[in-house]
């Protein structure tokens, strides 16, 4: 048989593994990272698209003298062990809409008890806008690695059983999570030495800091391998494959796409596709040539029914559809099928959730990793997939078969022998197989997804969720944003006319009623304007460094000073504390400022991510947070300080005005009552009003 894999080409590196095994879904996963996590002695990467620090790895108690929830163990690991070092990294969402996250897993995972030096924790956000660091893997004292689908998160531990009542299946707020398949592949020796040196690079690019292992050897003995784990196989060569942007070097990989076309290219009787995904325009083609062919392989998927939620509906759904349909069309030999495991008694939203990312391919090559069947995980996010190829030799075949028939035997309720024996009976033919084994009860159904019209007309909008390259910002924040973060943007329009029109009332109860013998408020107006500039100045930059609502101190000085000097006044003050604050949150970084900011971080970023001075002026006019927060995220996210200091010049010039504006048309109401006066008043009222309104339509229309 001639080779598919070639490093260089459609891998990085073939490595030998002494030892290599699969896990099929979680439960043994968990159990297994946690046991080798527990054997370390000089160093622990873990590398994620998500990582959450509350997450019980065995529910029910792994009972091993070590907290239960992965945080504090990670923590006591580390200080158990002097010369450990351990570096965790996990993908920066600031761009993204994942709603179910741990917001600050920086300070879940320690900064409240003041972290272990020798314990690093990073968020990798060195990736195009909307890109992701997709790769699971985790690397144990270089000597033992994981690889596949799974992180180490809520939502995902489960048993090949997938039972409807599972107890144990509870997210970290202690809620029944839906039913979760995945799997993750484990080595050892030179394939675990070299993921080592990827999850060094990779921590490299996302924090700019290389990361630091003791260099003492090590006594051969030292085998973190987990005890109750066996290898499926001994001395094989693995080959390693990614994807990377190219974000942070400037070297785009795509060594997962060209691994996946060759596969269907060498593919003679089978391909066998599990995955979360099924998008990918160019596989997509790749597979329907391959379907015209009169004697071409045949093809068995296996996904979710559903996709999760309105936008991967109204997306990858779609999608899906397209591409289903573009196959169904080339099938004309009857060699394609889609299915998904259908297990009595689960209903929507609790369906299982397919999250495997598995190619097999005849008896020769599978491939287990992070990368799903889409555009993006071809050229877009960060991606590892780990690859085993038989090159004709019988016992590496029959590992890579074994996968498939305990797929296959999950799935249908069976065991592999009999998936094996039905495969062989049938002359190789695995939907034959698959035909003669479905059963009523748990079984593979057909799916024949469909695409609405309606749906049809958002392909643009789809193509954006799963692009092959860069997206524009912009029409990312229209289409993805989900409507209720907006709201806070509106509610604090809102809020700030709300202020003008208290304040006027006060005044007019001032001005009309004893209170202005009981407050003697013009003595107090007298006394503060003796405060000199610098004085002001300084109130200015205090207020950026407190978290003082700028508005209110705006306010003040417009009515100390009066509304041409104290506006005057009101700019440069803002203008001074914006600067500073800029400076402090660059020297800071974002790691630090996002430990402050929490989940609003993500709503100014996306706001940055319009681009340009009128991105800068909008958020300073329409704050979707503190001022001085703001300040601080764009220094932290390196927006380029013209663009920083004119937006903010521009926006807090119009804002000013406007206060200033109402606050005059306030006193000529107070000073000389009548009709005019009164009209200018409502002229102003309207515009305050008007303005809040405006806003409001504007970003209902975005949501729509």
């Amino acid at each position: 048989m001639s080779s598919v894999l070639a490093a260089g080409r459609n891998c990085w590196r073939i490595e030998r593994a002494k030892r290599l095994a699969f896990f099929i879904d979680a439960a043994d996963y968990f159990a297994a990272v946690r046991a080798a996590i527990r054997q370390a002695k000089r160093s622990v990467f873990i590398l994620g698209w998500d990582i959450d620090s509350r997450v019980r790895l065995v529910p029910q108690g792994a009972n091993d003298g070590y907290p239960e929830e992965l945080g504090p163990f990670l923590e006591e690991v580390v200080r158990r062990e002097r010369g450990l070092r351990m570096y965790v990294l996990s993908w920066d969402f600031a761009m993204a809409f994942a709603l179910d996250r741990e917001w600050v897993p920086l300070y879940k995972l320690g900064l409240r008890t003041m972290p272990h030096p020798r314990f690093h924790f990073r968020l990798d956000g060195r990736h195009p806008v909307s890109g992701s660091h997709h790769q699971k893997v985790v690397v144990v004292d270089d000597r033992v690695a994981f690889v596949g689908g799974l992180d180490l998160t809520h939502g995902r531990w489960d048993t090949p059983e997938h039972k409807r009542v599972q107890p144990l299946r509870v997210d970290v707020r202690g809620r029944i999570s839906r039913p979760n398949h995945d799997v993750q592949a484990i080595v050892d020796c030179g394939a675990a030495r070299a993921l080592g040196e990827l999850c060094r690079v990779r921590w490299l690019h996302a924090s700019g800091e290389q990361p630091y292992v003791e260099n003492i050897p090590l006594p051969d003995s030292h085998d973190p391998w987990p005890r109750d784990v066996s290898a499926e196989i001994t001395a094989v060569e693995v080959g390693i494959a990614r994807t990377d942007p190219g974000f942070a070097d400037g070297k785009p990989v795509h060594e997962i796409r060209a691994l996946y076309l060759g596969a269907i290219a060498s593919a003679c009787r089978t391909l066998y596709i599990e995955n979360q995904y099924f998008s990918s325009s160019e596989l997509g083609a790749a597979l329907a040539g391959r379907l015209a062919e009169p004697a071409g392989p045949e093809m068995v998927v296996v996904s979710r029914l559903t996709e999760e939620g309105w936008l991967e509906a109204r997306t990858m759904g779609a999608l899906r559809g397209v591409l289903h349909r573009q196959l169904k069309a080339a099938d004309t030999h009857e060699r394609y099928r889609l299915y998904y495991p259908f297990i009595p008694g689960l209903e929507r939203p609790d369906l299982l959730n397919v999250h495997s990312k598995v190619l097999v391919v005849d008896d020769e090559l599978c491939t287990v990793g992070s990368a799903n069947f889409n555009n993006r995980s071809m050229g877009y996010d960060t991606e590892c997939n780990l690859v085993l190829e038989a090159r004709g030799e019988p016992r590496v075949r029959s590992v890579i078969a074994n996968l498939r028939n305990r797929l296959l035997a999950e799935h249908l309720a069976t065991r592999p022998e009999l998936v094996a024996t039905e495969i062989s009976s049938r002359r190789g033919s695995v939907i034959a197989a698959i035909e003669a084994l479905r059963r009523p009860g748990r079984t593979l159904e057909p799916i024949d997804p469909q695409v609405p019209p309606q749906v049809e007309s958002l392909l643009s909008a789809s193509l954006l969720m799963d692009p092959e390259r860069p997206a524009d910002p912009e029409s990312l924040v229209q289409d993805f944003v989900p409507p209720d973060l907006h709201r806070p943007m509106t509610t604090r329009v809102a809020l700030l006319a709300l202020v003008l029109l208290a304040l006027a009332a006060l005044a007019f109860a001032w001005r009309s009623t004893s209170l202005h013998q009981l407050v003697p408020l013009h003595e107090y107006i007298a006394g503060a304007r003796l405060i000199p500039v610098a004085g002001v100045l300084a109130i200015y930059v205090l207020a950026g460094l407190l978290p003082i609502p700028i508005s209110l101190v705006i306010v003040a000085t417009v009515v100390v000073f009066g509304p041409l000097r104290g506006g005057g006044y009101a700019l440069v003050g803002t203008i001074a504390s914006a600067v500073l604050v800029y400076g402090l949150g660059r020297a800071l970084g974002r790691q630090r400022v996002r430990q402050i900011a929490g989940r609003r971080l993500n709503r100014i970023t996306r706001r940055f991510a319009r681009g340009g001075m009128p991105a800068v002026a909008v958020l300073r006019l329409v704050p979707v947070a503190p001022f001085s927060l703001v300040s601080a995220v764009a220094g932290a996210s390196f927006i380029p300080f013209r663009r920083f200091f004119w937006g903010t010049a521009l926006g807090m010039a119009l804002l000013i005005a406007l206060i200033a504006s109402f606050y005059n048309a306030v006193q000529a109401v107070l000073a000389q009552p009548g009709p005019v006066t009164y009209a200018t008043l409502a002229a102003a009222t309207a515009i305050v009003g008007g303005g809040a309104f405006v806003v409001w339509r504007r970003f209902r229309a975005e949501d729509q």
